[in-house]
């Protein structure tokens, strides 16, 4: 068994909602965590900066009046996300602003800190850290990073190539604290073989942005409904790095999503493909989307994973 905070403890179901640029914010987080899984959210879809501040006061309010009414029923705690790439100069910033509301958990991308991994510990925060490799692993974990978030293929937005069989392997052959997999999850079958494989959390994405509480246009939710892995395009052109994104939205951009071309990852930004912009018009997805087939509300869909999974549970005897 892998020694869990308490933080990440006695969750209802063992899933963290992964943080989706411009698609998360306090309505999605707050209905993850009232449904039982960690919500979480990007600083960054805070816009203009000092909207973090709102933000953390909504949720960390509203959260703490949800459990004051259902004792029997708390909600999970909450993540931010923070960038750790040197484009991004609101990172100082955010972190305080995360210390004045002693977040309870921080994933970071993009970059390992140890002093910025040092500053969550001092107000007794746990941060996960986001990777693709076993390589960057041990880095973060060498950092100070206290978990992980194993980014495998298939996964949604910026994402690795490696199985997830490896990946979480090699892990497991040396680090014994919290892990989480990313990549192609979106039932509860999915989060019960995440576990059965050797991590603690599914970590799921793709399938939140097709919620009633997710900022989604409307267009993009129905596209995660009509698509599946076919429609699945990994490129690094929009960003500088490699991720998944829908087919539909890069052609609606004009560009033949079977001929990209390569990106220059030293000069990693948020646009490409002429006007069109990443995650705003062209739109990220894991490959896990086949099996979503309506637009409904978090907690409706987070019951339906509590069903899958007690199912899944049931079905193989444990």
């Amino acid at each position: 068994m892998s020694k869990l905070p308490p933080v990440l403890q006695k969750l209802a179901l063992p899933v963290i909602a992964s943080p989706m640029f411009i698609v998360s914010t306090p309505a999605l987080v707050i209905a993850q965590c009232k449904a039982g899984i960690i919500g979480s959210m990007p600083a960054l879809n805070a816009r203009p900066a000092e909207q973090l501040d709102d933000w953390l006061a909504e949720i960390t309010e509203t959260l703490a009046a949800w459990d004051k009414a259902h004792p029997d029923a708390p909600s999970a705690p909450f993540a931010i996300n923070q960038i750790v790439h040197k484009s991004n100069d609101r990172l100082e910033h955010d972190l305080q602003v995360c210390a004045k509301y002693k977040v309870p958990l921080i994933i970071t991308s993009l970059g390992a800190r140890e002093d910025l991994n040092q500053a969550v510990h001092g107000w007794g925060g746990v941060v996960l850290h986001d990777i693709i490799n076993n390589k960057f692993a041990h880095k973060a974990i060498e950092k100070g990073a206290d978990g992980l978030i194993a980014v495998a293929a298939g996964a949604g937005g910026h994402a690795g190539v490696k199985s997830p069989f490896a990946l979480i392997q090699e892990i497991r052959q040396w680090f014994d604290g919290p892990v989480a997999l990313s990549g192609s999850i979106a039932t509860g079958d999915a989060v019960l073989a995440a576990q059965a494989m050797g991590a603690d959390f599914a970590y799921i994405g793709s399938a939140f942005i097709a919620t009633e509480e997710s900022r989604a246009s409307d267009a993009y939710k129905q596209a995660i409904v009509d698509s599946n892995s076919d429609d699945i395009i990994y490129s690094n052109l929009f960003t500088g790095v490699h991720g998944n994104y829908l087919a539909p939205s890069i052609r609606a951009a004009g560009l033949d999503p079977e001929n990209l071309p390569e990106s220059d990852p030293s000069k990693m930004s948020f646009s490409g493909g002429g006007s069109a912009k990443a995650w705003k018009d062209i739109w990220g997805s894991g490959q896990g989307i086949g099996s979503i087939d309506k637009i409904s509300s978090t907690a409706d869909f987070v019951a339906q994973l509590k069903r899958e999974y007690a199912a899944a549970r049931d079905r193989l005897k444990l």
